[in-house]
C-alpha cells in the first residue's frame, strides 16, 4: 500500500501517462499530479477556484474522464451536510492535458459549467429518476441525489455514475451526448438512463478500460461494502462481480487503471481518519490518502 501526502480525500483521478496521475480532493477546489509510486505531488497545484467561479467553497468534485487530450471533471450536485442548496457543488467542467510540460500537468479547458442539474431535471430522457425531489435530499438518504462517477462513453460522450438515487435498488447510469458542446457554453443533453445491479450498491466510481468498464461500488450511506464489478457498456448486459473489497479500512473513491494491466489502485477517501486542514497550508500537505493495489480475475 502507497501513501500519497497532500490531501485525505481524494475523490476522482484521471492517467496522465505511463506514470503520472492528476488527483482532484472533494474539500478543495486544487489538483495535485502525481507519479506512481512516489509520495509526494509533483509539479506545481493547479488552482481552480477562479476558473470555477466558487471562490474559497469548495465544489466538490466527484468524478473525473480522460476523452483524448481533455479530462472533463463532475461535482456531486448534492446537499451539503447543513442541507441548504450550494449551487458551488453544482460544476462540470474540463482541463487540457499538457504532456509537453515536465512533469505532465492539466490546464483549465472551456468555461466551468452551473447548469447541469437543471438541464437534467428538464430532460425528459431523464423523468424517471425523479431527480428534482432526489436533490432536496442529503445524499447520504434513501432517495438523495448524488453524482461519483465519470467515465468516457462511445465516441466523444461521458457516462455519469449515480451514487444515488437507486431506482429499484439499481443505480442509474447516464449517457451525457455533448460534453465538449457544454464546456464550449451548450446546454446538456442526455439519453436514456441505464440501470445497474450492483447488489443494492450505488456508483463510487466508473471507469472505461479499453471496451469496457470498471466500476467501484459502495452503500449510498455510509455503512455496507464496495466492490469492483465489470461492466460491456451495454445496457442489455448486467455488470459482473470481479472483487469484493474489505469491509473495514478504507472508502475507495477513485480508481486508476492501464489497458495492459489486471492490477487497478484504489484511492481512499481518508478524511474521517485525519485532522481537518486548510487547503494550501503545512497542515494540509501532511495530510495522507492510502492507495491500495487490487488484483482482478
Amino acid at each position: 500500500m502507497t501513501r500519497y501526502v497532500g490531501m485525505a480525500e481524494a475523490s476522482a483521478a484521471a492517467m496522465l501517462d505511463e506514470k503520472h496521475f492528476v488527483v482532484a480532493e472533494d474539500e478543495c477546489n486544487t489538483l495535485l499530479v502525481y507519479a506512481l509510486g512516489q509520495p509526494k505531488p509533483v509539479g506545481k497545484p493547479i488552482d481552480l477556484a477562479k476558473f470555477l467561479g466558487t471562490g474559497d467553497k469548495a465544489s466538490d468534485i466527484e468524478g473525473g474522464a480522460r476523452v483524448g487530450d481533455v479530462i472533463y471533471w463532475i461535482s456531486s450536485h448534492s446537499l451539503p451536510k447543513s442541507g441548504k442548496p450550494r449551487e458551488w457543488r453544482q460544476r462540470f467542467f474540463a482541463t487540457k492535458v499538457d504532456a509537453k510540460a515536465h512533469p505532465p500537468t492539466v490546464r483549465p479547458h472551456g468555461s466551468a459549467y452551473a447548469g447541469l442539474l437543471e438541464d437534467m431535471i428538464a430532460a425528459p430522457e431523464l423523468r424517471d429518476l425523479n431527480l428534482a425531489e432526489a436533490a432536496k435530499l442529503l445524499p447520504e438518504q434513501e432517495g438523495g441525489l448524488n453524482i461519483e462517477g465519470l467515465a468516457a462513453g462511445k465516441s466523444d460522450e461521458l457516462l455519469i455514475g449515480f451514487r444515488g438515487p437507486l431506482r429499484a435498488g439499481r443505480a442509474p447510469v447516464v449517457p451525457f451526448r455533448n460534453p465538449a458542446a457544454v464546456v464550449d457554453g451548450g446546454r446538456a443533453k442526455f439519453d436514456t438512463p441505464i440501470l445497474l445491479d450492483l447488489g443494492g450498491r450505488g456508483i463510487r466510481s466508473i471507469d472505461r478500460i479499453e471496451s469496457h468498464y470498471l466500476i467501484v461500488a459502495s452503500p449510498v450511506g455510509d455503512g455496507g461494502t464496495f466492490a469492483i464489478y465489470r461492466w460491456t457498456g451495454k445496457a442489455a448486459d448486467a455488470p459482473v462481480l470481479a472483487s469484493e473489497l474489505p469491509s473495514k479500512g478504507i472508502a475507495p473513491e477513485a480508481l486508476l487503471a492501464t489497458p495492459t494491466s489486471r492490477k487497478v489502485t484504489l484511492l481512499s477517501d481518508d478524511g474521517s481518519t485525519q485532522p481537518d486542514a486548510v487547503c494550501g497550508t503545512g497542515t494540509k500537505a501532511q495530510q495522507q490518502v492510502r492507495a491500495l493495489r487490487v488484483d482482478l480475475p
